[in-house]
């Protein structure tokens, strides 16, 4: 015990130094894959100081070999153990920083981490069993033939999960899309998991939607081809107005705006319909302009509202009120 904890302060000693160096190295990278590994091993580093120092203070012990063996085993696949977590979580932590910097077309969700980490577990429980002598020939024929007891049992789970991956592989709905649901909620799509979807509303409320629920809805996502949106912002006058004289100031409200206003886009130009038309108090006109997303309309709608109000009384365009023509008919009474 004496040489097993003296080892294992030595082991702590050099395991404190070692990570000092690689940190201190790391951060004048410019790169994030060393500190990434410098941190995925800072835990794990310390199962292995306890491995190794019971393994030193064990071999120099006057144990029975008869013990000696399942101890050293045990070791071993705690060692292995930790090496397999460790592993997962480094490789997870490294695909999610490939895809972030390469900017390919895969998704970086709870989903595929927990796909790429369960792989890597399964295979290091898999070499834990080889070590410790255990057929694996019998346990793939016993999961197999319960494989379908499983997943009778697990219908629901399993909907969800391969839903989940339809949604990844598809990419009809994106980390960070803004999206409506058939229900009415609208957000930003905050992760994907094995089981459910997280849209964060506007409020800063998160809905959480089963994947096979999400699948099945129809979805509007306002991301999607493109972020870029059309505003359309009716304007109604009274029937003295000018029509061209109303579309005149409108488009030049618009184009003012642009710059001034975030999120507002001056291409394409904005410009002026005379839709709907002629309405029965009105004539009804739509202003057509673009914002970069689909928040940017709250601001752009408020501004554009203001500014357009304030030309049109500076220019004696009058906004009408609903009006209703009575007649009233005076019927004549007839003497007998």
């Amino acid at each position: 015990m004496i040489i097993a904890a003296g080892s294992f302060i030595v082991l702590l000693l050099i395991r404190f130094i070692v990570l000092k160096l690689l940190r201190h190295w790391s951060a004048k990278t410019s790169t994030k894959v060393d500190n990434i590994i410098v941190s995925s091993l800072s835990t794990p580093s310390v199962y292995w100081c306890i491995a190794i120092s019971l393994s030193v203070g064990i071999a120099l012990s006057d144990i029975p070999s008869r013990y000696l063996r399942y101890i050293n085993l045990t070791i071993d696949a705690l060692v292995v153990l930790s090496i397999t977590i460790a592993t997962a979580n480094l490789v997870g932590r490294l695909f999610s920083n490939y895809v972030e910097t390469s900017n390919l077309p895969i998704p970086t969700t709870g989903l595929m981490q927990g796909v790429i980490k369960g792989t890597i577990i399964i295979i290091g429980c898999l070499i834990i069993l080889n070590m410790l002598g255990i057929s694996i020939t019998p346990l793939i024929t016993a999961l197999g033939v319960g494989g379908l007891a499983v997943a009778l049992a697990l219908q629901d789970t399993l909907s969800n999960l391969f839903a989940g991956v339809h949604i990844l592989l598809e990419r009809s709905v994106r980390i960070g899309d803004f999206v409506k649901l058939e229900s009415g909620q609208e957000g930003y799509v905050e992760d994907i998991t094995w089981r459910t979807t997280r849209v964060r509303m506007l409020p800063n409320n998160m809905v959480i939607i089963p994947n096979n629920k999400l699948a099945k809805s129809i979805v509007t996502n306002y991301y999607l081809p493109e972020k870029r949106l059309s505003l359309l912002i009716p304007v109604s006058v009274s029937y003295s107005c000018d029509p061209a004289m109303v579309e005149q100031v409108l488009v030049d409200e618009a184009k003012k705006a642009v710059g001034n206003i975030p999120g507002l886009l001056g291409e394409p130009e904005p410009f002026v319909r005379f839709m709907p038309g002629f309405g029965e108090s009105s004539l009804d006109f739509t202003l057509i302009c673009q914002v970069g997303e689909f928040v940017d309309q709250y601001l752009a709608q408020h501004e554009l509202r203001k500014q357009i109000f304030a030309r049109f009384r500076a220019e004696g365009i009058e906004i009408p009120f609903p009006q209703r023509t009575v007649h009233i008919s005076e019927e004549k009474q007839w003497k007998k």
